[in-house]
């Protein structure tokens, strides 16, 4: 008998040896679908009570619990929880008493980082009012679009952003759209101030039927940047590489959030004793290359990066739990029995998915590159954009693998490799990426296209050496019997684009190629980028401290590659 006991136990201790040995993943990939499972029952009985438990419900929660604990560090000014509630109930009492906002209702912010965008967020939560966040980047028709989207009838703006405010101010009170600045004073005609109007009603919890109508299927964000909740946050008006570990020191950071090139510009920061002198434990972001990755934790420290691939209207997502460097996320056996998503094959020339014979779609073996879908499903749905609809109907593929079938098409090429795990390769289509921004290329082409000397313009991204994302480029054809005006050109894209989206270089063509749909072809010039030594067409490069296009030159083009231009 004991020999058997023996047997049993010697094969206890050693199956998970055995295990480990096959599939060296095996426990991360179980713990991470554990996770994941008990927070998706979580979020299920969430949204069966009512009313609906939500973030707003967490933090009065931690409010409750801890009153006085730090929650947001702005500068050298630290605000409590119960600061920020109380706060943020004043809003929600401004919102209702002064300005008439109720349920259902959306009011669209444009800031920049500050307090205030968190305060007044919850205050918008306590009413049950949905919250646009504009970009504080865009300006005129940009802008006006994004409001537009969103339905909003209140505007609450920074008064740092007055400029920006007065250039669209007729057309939102054409529509009639209320417009506040958010301070104690205005010196604008037709825009009155908010904070006067905080700091009159009383400081009182909101009382639940105020928001009673909620659900979790009721709007509550639209979102046009990135952002981040948390317990204590530090915030800052504007990155900077030079006083990044300073603060982090000074305000005791444990987890910074990053986008692939943030951890760069700390990488190519003058190296310093203090390095890793720090108590930041994790990095949480997307967008790290494998040798910046590298990089920074040889310099920095044992920091456990975590990278993970979403959009926001996304209906499928991956995270690098078991930190393999240059990875999004893995292929989780488990998982995938719950969530349909497939890598199929892309003409990125065409623009669309390769289909077979029978007129289904065909999937990437491993280690070739293939475009992101995923089924959409009750689990996995795909909600779409606010007032876009044929930009939604866009981002559905249908009859992919077999007839009536609904997928989302993330628009991203992604590629496996033989461990299962998950990179991102690309974006495809009118949209690149550069310095953490999205840039869609036909609208930087719209604003391109007002100058008087441009005929038709092609707007692509190109790679740099050393830069995560493309640069913008155009190719311009010139309208008969005009000249070019770099300086005219600057000026223009300077005043409608913000800096990520202008075009850094432009290239004058005769004539600018379409496919047989019509559509600008982009793959050549993309390849051919912006080396002067080969490209016979005039090019030109945007010499910020110029303040206009100048002719690219070698030396140009030997900077950039060197570094010692920075873009």
């Amino acid at each position: 008998m004991l020999p058997v006991i023996y047997a049993v136990l010697a094969g206890v201790l050693l199956l998970p040896l055995l295990v480990n040995l096959c599939s060296p993943y095996f426990f991360q990939d179980v713990s991470y679908f554990l996770r994941l499972a008990r927070m998706a029952r979580q979020v299920r009985s969430y949204g069966q009570r009512r009313p609906v438990r939500t973030i707003l419900h967490a933090f009065l929660e931690r409010a409750h619990q801890s009153p006085h604990k730090p929650f947001l560090i702005f500068r050298d000014q630290t605000l409590s929880y119960v600061q920020v509630d109380r706060r943020s109930n004043q809003v929600a009492r401004a919102l209702r008493d002064r300005l008439g906002l109720r349920q259902g209702e959306c009011v669209a912010i444009f800031l920049g980082n500050e307090p205030a965008y968190v305060w007044l967020w919850l205050g918008l939560a306590k009413l049950g009012c949905a919250m646009a966040c504009l970009n504080c980047n865009i300006r005129g028709k940009s802008l006006l679009h994004c409001f537009q989207c969103c339905g909003a009838k209140v505007l609450l703006a920074s008064p740092e952003l007055q400029e920006a405010v007065e250039e669209v101010l007729p057309s939102l009170k054409k529509d009639g759209v209320a417009i506040y600045y958010v301070s104690r004073s205005s010196n604008t005609d037709g825009v009155d101030s908010f904070l006067d109007k905080v700091d009159e009603v009383s400081t009182e919890s909101i009382p639940e039927s105020w928001r009673s109508e909620v659900t979790f299927s009721t709007p509550a964000l639209y979102i046009y940047t990135s952002g981040t909740t948390g317990a204590t946050v530090v915030l800052r008006s504007k990155f900077s590489a030079s006083q990044f570990w300073d603060d982090c020191r000074k305000y005791n950071v444990t987890v910074i959030q990053y986008i692939g090139e943030l951890l760069r510009y700390l990488c190519n920061s003058p190296q310093k004793p203090n390095d890793r002198d720090h108590k930041v434990r994790m990095a949480l972001g997307n967008g790290l290359r494998g040798d910046v990755w590298r990089e920074f934790i040889k310099r920095f420290g044992d920091i456990h990066i975590y990278e993970f691939y979403a959009s926001t209207e996304g209906n499928i997502g991956f995270m690098n739990y078991t930190r393999k460097v240059g990875a999004v996320g893995r292929v989780n056996y488990l998982l995938r029995k719950v969530i349909t998503y497939e890598l199929i094959k892309y003409d990125v020339e065409k623009d669309e998915p390769v289909r077979d014979g029978n007129g289904y779609c065909i999937k990437v073996p491993k280690g070739e590159v293939g475009l992101l879908v995923c089924r959409i499903t009750q689990l996995t749905p795909f909600s779409g954009y606010a007032g876009g609809k044929s930009q939604t109907e866009k981002k559905k593929l249908r009859d992919v693998f077999k007839k009536g079938d609904l997928y989302f098409n993330s628009g991203d090429l992604l590629m496996m490799d033989h461990e299962n795990f998950i990179y991102f390769h690309d974006r495809v289509g009118d949209t690149f990426r550069w310095k953490g921004e999205n840039v869609a290329t036909t609208e930087v082409a719209d604003i391109v296209g007002l100058v008087d000397f441009v005929q038709e313009v092609n707007v692509y991204g190109v790679s740099v050496p050393g830069h995560e994302g493309r640069i913008g480029m155009a190719s311009i054809k010139m309208k008969e019997d005009h000249e070019f005006d770099g300086r005219k050109l600057f000026k223009h894209v300077a005043d409608y684009l913000p800096n990520y989206a202008r075009p850094r270089f432009l290239r004058i063509q005769d004539t600018i190629e379409i496919t047989g749909t019509f559509k600008h072809r982009k793959v050549t010039l993309m390849e051919e980028g912006f080396n002067p030594a080969v490209i016979k067409d005039a090019l030109y490069f945007l010499d910020d401290k110029a303040e206009m296009y100048v002719p690219m030159t070698e030396h140009i083009y030997n900077a950039i590659n060197d570094k010692t231009l920075k873009l």
